[in-house]
C-alpha cells in the first residue's frame, strides 16, 4: 500500500464521493427502519414489544457508549493526560456491576417503562418530576454535546466544500434522526445502533493497521510494545492532588457509569426491551468486557498518532480534538479517509437517535402521562409531536454550544454529568439504601442546591481543601450533598 501521508483523501476522492459514502450509509439507516417499523403498536415505540435478543443490546449498547466523544475526543486527550482516562474506565466495570445486580432486578421487577417513576412509589410526585427533569437536562446537553463534536468534522470534510453553513449541516443531522426513528423508536434503535458500532469499531482497527504499517509496526506484539514504551501510555496517577489521581478516577468511573447508564432512561430503555431479566443481565455482562477492550483500542490509536504526527513533522492542532479528524482529512490515504467517514458518521448518530427516543419516552410518560391521560388513537400523534420538539431543541442547542464551547469535548460531557446527574445519584441512593420517608415537596429546591453548593465548593477546593483539586468526581460530592440533604427532610416512620 502507498505511504500513508502521500496525499489527502481530498487528493483521490472529492466532496461528491463522500456524500456518496454517507447517503449509502444512511440508505442502510432507513432499509433497517422500514423492517423494523412495519406492524408496530402504539407500545413498540416505547418498549421494543420487549422481544430485543440481549446480544443485539449489548453489542449496540457499545456504540451509544462511545459515541462520537470516545471516536475523537479520547485519542486526542491522549497528549493532555496520557492513558489516565483508563482509570476511569477501570471504574466502569464496578458500575455496570451494579446496575447489573441492583438497578436492573429493580426496574424488571416493577415492570417499568419509564425507569423514574420508581422514585414516585418510593418518594411521591415531587421527587418523581425532578428525576424525570434531571434526566431530560442531562440528557439534552450531553448528547447534544457529542452530536455537535461529529458535525464539526462532517462540517470540515463536506459541507465547507458545498457552501454549506453549519446550521444547516446540523438540521440535516438531526432531521436524518428523526426520519429514521419517528416510527419504530427504540425497536429500530437497538437494530440501528448495531450497525453503528460494526463501523465505529471497524474505522478504529483499519485506523489503528494503517498507521502502525505505516510507521514500521508489524504484528500486534510489537504494537503492544509500541504503544507501552511511549510516556504517554501511563495509565496510573498516584498524587492524590491531582484531577488525574487514580482513586478520584477510578471512583468517577463507577458513579458516571451508575447514573449515565444505571440511573438514565436513554441506556437503561435498551436492556428494559430484553426478554428477561437474565437476558438483560447477560447483555451487561458480555457489554463490560467489549467496552473496556475497546476503550484500550481509543487510547491505543491516540498514541500512534501522536507519534505519527511527530515522525512526519505535523503540527498538533491547538485542540486535541481536531488531532484524529486533521490527520485521517488531511494526511491519510483516499481509503483511510473513508473509513474515517463511515467511523464518524456512524459515531454521529449511535447515541443521538436513542436519546431522541429516551427523551421521548420520559416527557410522554413521566410529564405527560400519556398512558393514562391519552386514548391510545391519540397516543401515537401525541408522541410524534414530542419527538419533533426534542429533535428541533437538541438542534439548538448545539448551535448554542458550538458558540460557548472553548475545551476538549470528553471533559465537557463529564463536568457537564457530574452537575446535572448528581441529584438522580443522591435520590436513588436515598431510595435504594434507606427506608425514610422524605418531605416530597422540598426535593426540587434540594435538586437545585446540591449542584450549585458542589459548584461552589469545586471552585474553592484548593484553598479549603490543602490543595485538593476535583475532577470528575465531582458527581460523587454532588450525589452526597443531595443525600445529605435528603437525610435532612426525612420524615419519621
Amino acid at each position: 500500500m502507498d505511504n500513508l501521508a502521500s496525499c489527502s483523501p481530498f487528493d483521490n476522492m472529492d466532496s461528491k464521493l463522500v456524500l456518496f459514502v454517507i447517503t449509502s450509509y444512511f440508505a442502510l439507516l432507513f432499509l433497517i427502519s422500514w423492517f423494523t417499523s412495519r406492524k408496530v403498536s402504539s407500545e413498540t415505540f416505547f418498549t421494543g414489544d420487549r422481544q430485543s435478543p440481549w446480544f443485539l443490546v449489548a453489542f449496540g449498547m457499545i456504540g451509544a457508549s462511545l459515541s462520537g466523544v470516545t471516536f475523537i475526543s479520547v485519542p486526542g486527550e491522549i497528549g493532555n493526560s496520557q492513558f489516565h482516562y483508563f482509570q476511569v474506565v477501570l471504574g466502569y466495570t464496578l458500575g455496570y456491576f451494579t446496575i447489573a445486580k441492583v438497578l436492573l432486578p429493580l426496574y424488571y421487577r416493577l415492570n417499568l417503562v419509564s425507569i423514574y417513576s420508581y422514585l414516585e412509589e418510593r418518594f411521591g410526585f415531587w421527587s418523581y418530576k425532578t428525576g424525570a427533569f434531571f434526566f431530560i437536562l442531562s440528557r439534552t446537553l450531553g448528547s447534544s454535546i457529542r452530536v455537535f463534536l461529529v458535525a464539526g468534522v462532517l462540517q470540515l470534510i463536506l459541507f465547507d466544500s458545498w457552501g454549506v453553513p453549519f446550521w444547516v449541516s446540523v438540521l440535516i443531522t438531526v432531521s436524518l434522526i428523526w426520519l429514521y426513528t419517528h416510527r419504530g423508536g427504540i425497536k429500530t434503535v437497538v437494530w440501528t445502533d448495531t450497525l453503528q458500532t460494526l463501523f465505529m469499531l471497524l474505522a478504529v482497527l483499519v485506523s489503528i493497521y494503517l498507521v502502525a504499517k505505516d510507521l514500521g509496526i508489524f504484528g500486534l506484539q510489537e504494537l503492544v510494545a509500541t504503544v507501552a514504551a511511549d510516556s504517554r501510555s501511563e495509565i496510573f496517577n498516584w498524587n492524590w492532588q491531582s484531577g488525574t489521581n487514580f482513586f478520584k478516577q477510578f471512583a468517577s468511573g463507577a458513579f458516571i457509569t451508575i447514573v449515565m447508564t444505571g440511573l438514565d432512561q436513554d441506556m437503561m430503555q435498551k436492556n428494559l426491551t430484553c426478554r428477561n431479566i437474565g437476558d438483560a443481565q447477560k447483555n451487561m455482562f458480555w457489554f463490560t468486557i467489549i467496552l473496556v477492550f475497546v476503550n484500550l483500542l481509543f487510547l491505543s490509536l491516540g498514541v500512534l498518532l501522536y507519534q505519527y504526527a511527530e515522525i512526519k513533522g505535523l503540527a498538533i492542532p491547538s485542540r486535541t480534538d481536531d488531532l484524529y479528524p486533521f490527520l485521517a482529512t488531511q494526511h491519510f490515504t483516499a481509503f483511510a479517509g473513508i473509513i474515517f467517514v463511515l467511523g464518524i458518521t456512524a459515531a454521529a448518530y449511535s447515541s443521538a437517535d436513542s436519546t431522541l427516543t429516551a427523551l421521548t419516552t420520559s416527557f410522554c410518560f413521566d410529564f405527560l402521562e400519556i398512558e393514562k391521560k391519552y386514548p391510545k388513537e391519540k397516543q401515537v400523534a401525541v408522541r410524534k409531536k414530542v419527538h419533533l420538539g426534542f429533535t428541533m431543541l437538541m438542534f439548538l442547542v448545539i448551535l448554542i454550544f458550538r458558540w460557548i464551547n472553548d475545551q476538549s469535548v470528553i471533559n465537557a460531557v463529564f463536568i457537564i454529568a457530574g452537575y446535572t446527574y448528581g441529584p438522580l445519584l443522591g435520590l436513588y441512593s436515598f431510595g435504594l439504601f434507606t427506608r425514610w420517608n422524605i418531605n416530597d415537596k422540598l426535593v426540587p429546591y434540594l435538586a437545585i442546591s446540591a449542584p450549585v453548593l458542589a459548584f461552589v465548593i469545586s471552585q474553592n477546593s484548593e484553598k479549603l481543601l490543602w490543595g485538593y483539586k476535583f475532577g470528575f468526581e465531582i458527581l460523587i460530592l454532588n450525589g452526597l450533598l443531595m443525600f445529605l440533604g435528603l437525610c435532612l427532610i426525612r420524615r419519621k416512620n
